[in-house]
């Protein structure tokens, strides 16, 4: 199966990140959230998980029906391949947007990224997987790993093992400090040239242990004011 470009965006730490975050360098494994970030999450998952309920019905609905008229796009709605965050393996939930033709079966089996990735094929998507995409529905089942503390509302966004250890081998070492986010402060910049540019996984880091719970909570609410607004736009990148 070949792995699509748009998939690994990351691109490795310049000499001038290396040098302007160096102390980061310098850490040996994952911080500690703090304890308000902690309650923000589960509280926001929470609450989340349940406003989210009504969509995830009418989209299973939408599936079904889906399903019946057209068998090639019938399947599991759910599906979760393994993920790293904060330097530990998780299930990374989402909701399937392709057709089931398009999944490797002995990778599923794994749960390995790389027999869901193609995703990222739009000729590959079902009806319902399309709508899915452009308003980033899949990631609604991420609040549950939020609400099980594997996942952060805002953080780094966890990679597939794959990309996770390429991440690591060129040079990258945020994502083995924090827990993964569903919004990054790198994240937040889908759509444009400067997603990838690893200096704002940095640059959040760094904010991350400068600044007191309440302070990086208010940080927190601007990242995700900032990603709501790359979810209405609806581009779904």
């Amino acid at each position: 199966m070949i792995e699509p470009i748009e998939a690994f965006p990351y691109r490795p730490p310049t000499d001038e990140i290396r040098q302007k975050y160096s102390h980061l360098f310098a850490l040996s494994g994952p911080l500690k959230p703090p304890i308000l970030k902690v309650l923000f999450d589960k509280l926001v998952g929470f609450v989340m998980l349940v406003v989210s309920a009504p969509i995830l019905f009418v989209l299973k609905i939408a599936f079904l029906i889906e399903g019946w008229f057209i068998p090639e796009n019938a399947g599991p709605m759910f599906f979760y391949y393994h993920a790293m965050s904060g330097g530990k393996v998780i299930r990374k939930y989402k909701i399937r947007l392709i057709k089931s033709q398009y999944i490797d079966p002995e990778g599923a089996k794994n749960h390995d990224w790389l027999a869901f990735s193609a995703e990222w094929t739009v000729e590959s998507r079902t009806n319902v997987g399309h709508i899915v995409k452009k308003f980033y529905l899949d990631e609604l089942p991420q609040f549950w790993s939020v609400l099980k503390g594997d996942m952060s509302i805002v953080g780094p966004r966890p990679l597939s093992i794959l990309h996770y250890e390429r991440d690591k081998s060129q040079g990258n070492i945020t994502r083995s400090l924090l827990q993964g986010g569903l919004l990054g402060l790198g994240h937040i910049n889908k759509g444009t040239a400067e997603m990838g540019n690893p200096v704002y996984e940095y640059e959040y880091v760094d904010e991350y242990m400068r600044r007191s719970s309440f302070s990086l909570l208010m940080l927190d609410l601007w990242i995700i004011w900032r990603g709501i607004l790359v979810i209405t736009k609806g581009g779904g990148h």
